[in-house]
Protein backbone atom coordinates (compact mmCIF):
# COMPACT_ATOMS: atom_id res chain seq x y z
CA UNK A 1 0.00 0.00 0.00
CA UNK A 2 1.69 3.10 -0.59
CA UNK A 3 1.30 6.90 1.02
CA UNK A 4 0.40 9.68 -0.74
CA UNK A 5 1.89 13.23 0.03
CA UNK A 6 -0.27 15.78 -0.22
CA UNK A 7 1.32 18.51 -2.20
CA UNK A 8 2.02 21.05 0.45
CA UNK A 9 2.36 24.65 -0.83
CA UNK A 10 4.04 26.73 1.28
CA UNK A 11 2.41 29.68 2.79
CA UNK A 12 4.36 33.06 2.69
CA UNK A 13 3.36 35.07 6.06
CA UNK A 14 3.25 38.30 5.83
CA UNK A 15 4.90 40.71 8.77
CA UNK A 16 7.00 40.93 11.58
CA UNK A 17 7.94 40.51 15.00
CA UNK A 18 9.24 43.16 16.84
CA UNK A 19 10.79 43.91 20.64
CA UNK A 20 9.73 46.86 22.33
CA UNK A 21 12.58 48.52 24.43
CA UNK A 22 11.57 47.37 27.50
CA UNK A 23 11.14 43.93 26.92
CA UNK A 24 15.19 43.52 25.65
CA UNK A 25 15.89 45.95 28.81
CA UNK A 26 14.12 43.09 31.23
CA UNK A 27 16.12 40.55 29.61
CA UNK A 28 20.02 42.43 30.15
CA UNK A 29 18.58 42.90 33.60
CA UNK A 30 17.59 39.31 34.28
CA UNK A 31 20.75 38.33 32.65
CA UNK A 32 23.57 40.76 34.41
CA UNK A 33 21.56 39.76 38.05
CA UNK A 34 24.69 37.38 38.71
CA UNK A 35 27.75 38.69 37.13
CA UNK A 36 30.00 39.14 39.61
CA UNK A 37 31.64 42.49 40.44
CA UNK A 38 28.40 44.11 39.50
CA UNK A 39 26.58 45.63 42.55
CA UNK A 40 23.93 47.30 40.88
CA UNK A 41 22.84 49.33 37.88
CA UNK A 42 22.15 53.25 37.97
CA UNK A 43 19.01 53.19 39.39
CA UNK A 44 19.33 50.73 42.43
CA UNK A 45 19.87 46.88 42.91
CA UNK A 46 20.58 44.60 39.72
CA UNK A 47 17.26 43.27 41.01
CA UNK A 48 15.34 46.38 40.38
CA UNK A 49 14.91 44.88 36.48
CA UNK A 50 12.92 41.92 38.07
CA UNK A 51 10.63 44.41 39.23
CA UNK A 52 11.72 44.52 43.19
CA UNK A 53 12.11 48.16 42.97
CA UNK A 54 14.70 49.93 44.90
CA UNK A 55 15.58 53.83 44.83
CA UNK A 56 13.42 53.73 41.71
CA UNK A 57 10.09 53.97 40.28
CA UNK A 58 11.71 52.82 36.96
CA UNK A 59 12.77 48.92 37.27
CA UNK A 60 15.17 49.42 33.81
CA UNK A 61 17.00 52.50 35.34
CA UNK A 62 20.91 52.15 33.97
CA UNK A 63 19.69 50.05 30.87
CA UNK A 64 19.11 51.75 27.63
CA UNK A 65 19.02 50.27 24.53
CA UNK A 66 18.18 50.12 20.56
CA UNK A 67 16.95 47.41 19.55
CA UNK A 68 17.18 47.15 15.70
CA UNK A 69 15.64 44.12 13.57
CA UNK A 70 18.43 41.86 13.84
CA UNK A 71 20.78 43.59 16.25
CA UNK A 72 20.71 45.44 19.68
CA UNK A 73 23.27 47.56 21.19
CA UNK A 74 23.16 47.95 25.10
CA UNK A 75 24.63 51.31 27.39
CA UNK A 76 24.65 50.31 31.16
CA UNK A 77 25.41 52.76 33.94
CA UNK A 78 27.14 49.88 36.75
CA UNK A 79 27.92 50.62 40.41
CA UNK A 80 30.98 47.99 40.48
CA UNK A 81 31.96 46.14 43.83
CA UNK A 82 35.66 47.51 45.33
CA UNK A 83 38.10 44.46 44.63
CA UNK A 84 37.03 43.45 40.73
CA UNK A 85 38.55 44.31 37.89
CA UNK A 86 36.25 46.29 35.51
CA UNK A 87 37.74 44.33 32.03
CA UNK A 88 36.60 41.13 34.10
CA UNK A 89 33.47 42.90 34.71
CA UNK A 90 33.26 43.85 31.15
CA UNK A 91 34.00 40.84 29.98
CA UNK A 92 30.60 38.77 32.05
CA UNK A 93 28.24 41.20 30.91
CA UNK A 94 29.18 40.82 27.43
CA UNK A 95 29.12 36.96 27.61
CA UNK A 96 25.94 37.39 29.73
CA UNK A 97 23.71 39.65 28.04
CA UNK A 98 24.82 38.44 24.31
CA UNK A 99 23.94 34.61 25.07
CA UNK A 100 20.56 35.49 26.90
CA UNK A 101 19.39 38.10 24.29
CA UNK A 102 20.47 35.34 21.48
CA UNK A 103 18.62 32.78 23.33
CA UNK A 104 15.37 35.11 23.61
CA UNK A 105 14.90 36.73 20.82
CA UNK A 106 17.31 35.84 18.17
CA UNK A 107 18.64 39.02 18.13
CA UNK A 108 22.93 39.71 18.02
CA UNK A 109 24.33 41.64 20.95
CA UNK A 110 26.22 44.16 18.90
CA UNK A 111 27.59 46.70 20.96
CA UNK A 112 27.58 46.99 24.92
CA UNK A 113 28.87 50.37 26.42
CA UNK A 114 29.52 49.86 30.21
CA UNK A 115 30.04 53.48 32.37
CA UNK A 116 30.91 52.52 35.95
CA UNK A 117 29.42 55.25 37.76
CA UNK A 118 30.69 53.69 41.13
CA UNK A 119 32.45 51.73 42.94
CA UNK A 120 31.65 50.53 46.25
CA UNK A 121 32.48 47.82 48.94
CA UNK A 122 29.34 45.29 49.23
CA UNK A 123 28.94 46.39 52.63
CA UNK A 124 28.80 50.28 51.58
CA UNK A 125 26.38 49.50 48.91
CA UNK A 126 23.57 47.51 50.98
CA UNK A 127 23.65 50.07 53.61
CA UNK A 128 23.08 52.26 51.02
CA UNK A 129 19.90 50.72 50.13
CA UNK A 130 16.57 52.15 51.26
CA UNK A 131 13.82 50.20 49.39
CA UNK A 132 10.92 51.85 48.14
CA UNK A 133 8.60 49.54 50.50
CA UNK A 134 10.03 50.90 53.16
CA UNK A 135 9.64 54.52 52.41
CA UNK A 136 6.20 53.82 51.83
CA UNK A 137 5.48 51.67 55.28
CA UNK A 138 6.99 54.46 56.78
CA UNK A 139 5.38 57.16 54.90
CA UNK A 140 1.87 54.78 55.92
CA UNK A 141 2.85 55.05 59.35
CA UNK A 142 3.27 59.00 59.33
CA UNK A 143 -0.31 59.25 57.51
CA UNK A 144 -1.82 56.15 60.32
CA UNK A 145 -0.10 58.38 63.10
CA UNK A 146 -1.32 61.72 61.95
CA UNK A 147 -4.83 60.52 61.27
CA UNK A 148 -5.19 58.46 64.74
CA UNK A 149 -3.75 62.05 65.90
CA UNK A 150 -6.82 64.45 63.92
CA UNK A 151 -9.32 61.75 65.26
CA UNK A 152 -8.15 61.84 68.94
CA UNK A 153 -7.96 65.98 68.42
CA UNK A 154 -11.66 65.82 66.78
CA UNK A 155 -12.97 63.68 70.03
CA UNK A 156 -11.81 65.46 71.96
CA UNK A 157 -12.98 68.72 70.37
CA UNK A 158 -15.99 67.72 69.73
CA UNK A 159 -16.39 66.40 73.92
CA UNK A 160 -15.06 69.90 74.75
CA UNK A 161 -17.99 71.28 73.03
CA UNK A 162 -20.65 68.81 74.05
CA UNK A 163 -19.62 69.47 77.98
CA UNK A 164 -19.36 73.20 77.44
CA UNK A 165 -23.17 73.20 75.62
CA UNK A 166 -24.05 70.85 79.19
CA UNK A 167 -23.22 73.70 81.11
CA UNK A 168 -24.80 76.02 79.13
CA UNK A 169 -28.08 74.45 79.57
Amino acid sequence: MAIEKKNETAVATKGELTFDDKVVQKIVGNSIEKVPGLLGVDGGFVTNIKNKIVNSDNPTDGIDVEVGKEQVAVDLSIIMAYGHNAHDVYKALVQAISKQVKDTTSLELVELNVEVVDIQTSKEFESAQTTLQDRVTDAGGVVKEKTSNGVESVKSSTANMVSDDERVK
